[in-house]
């Protein structure tokens, strides 16, 4: 699983409580997964994000213009096929 987390580059705090909330749930929830932050406008356009900050999730854009909340989150971890064949593997 990757989390993408893309900005401008002079975007401060709200990228940086994007990652510290993709930290967290991703921590809660016993997940690893690969996480980036990029503050690049190049990879604004390549996904045709206007509004930052911008949560993608394997390759997927999930989320712009806003910080996701640690729930919101979670519910895209818990939606995805990988995860649910191995959470489904364990119990």
């Amino acid at each position: 699983m990757r989390f993408d987390i893309i900005c401008k580059p002079e975007t401060g705090a709200r990228a940086e409580q994007a990652l510290a909330n993709v930290q967290r749930a991703l921590a809660e929830m016993g997940v690893q997964a690969e996480v980036h932050l990029f503050r690049d406008r190049r990879k604004m356009v390549d996904y045709r994000i206007y509004v930052t900050p911008a949560l993608i999730v394997d390759d997927v854009v999930r989320v712009a213009g806003r910080v996701p909340e640690v729930q919101e989150i979670k519910a895209f971890i818990a939606e995805r096929p990988r995860y649910l064949q191995s959470d489904s593997a364990v119990a």
